[in-house]
């Protein structure tokens, strides 16, 4: 049997303990990526407007503009002779070739004390702009004429919103 002298009992008492060896550890270095989009822009030219044309009241009745502008009236509502109509129009900016999507709400015309409400309906409800990061639409509606609402220029507004899907 071997004897150890004390010498050597010390030093492997005192000895410090062994580094991680391989296989006791591995490092590797991840990456990390960002993207910064380019925001999404609505613009409203100021030349355009959903326009509901000049008609006579009747009983009352609704005068119907197409995404397109066509306009049609409903009732007792009829469009005077040389009377037109548009579609309102707004133009999207951004990142290229992004999915957005489209909402428009109701509003109101009005003239003196009255009101006549009205719903919008655009030409699409979701969009992609294109490769140079373009994309437009257009917006048409539905106006509720009253029997007593009096002759005269109507004007309002309403609102329209893009989003990123």
């Amino acid at each position: 049997m071997k004897m150890f002298s004390p010498a050597v009992l010390i030093l492997l008492a005192t000895a410090s303990p062994a580094l991680a060896g391989s296989g006791n550890q591995s490092i590797v270095t991840g990456t990390a990526t960002a993207t910064v989009v380019a925001p999404i822009v609505l613009t409203h030219p100021a030349s355009a407007s959903l326009n509901f044309g000049r008609f006579t009241r009747g009983t009352g009745g609704t005068v119907t503009v197409s995404a397109a502008g066509a306009g049609s009236v409903g009732s007792d509502v009829t469009f005077i002779p040389g009377s037109t109509t548009a579609a309102d129009s707004f133009t999207v900016a951004g990142d290229a070739n992004r999915a957005y999507s489209i909402a428009t709400t109701g509003g109101t015309v009005t003239s003196g004390a009255t009101n006549l409400a009205f719903t919008t309906t655009p030409s699409a409800v979701t969009g992609t702009l294109s490769a140079a990061g373009t994309g437009s639409f257009t917006v048409g509606g539905t106006l509720t004429v009253t029997g007593a609402a009096p002759t005269g220029a109507y004007t309002g507004t309403y609102s329209a919103t893009v989003a990123y899907n």
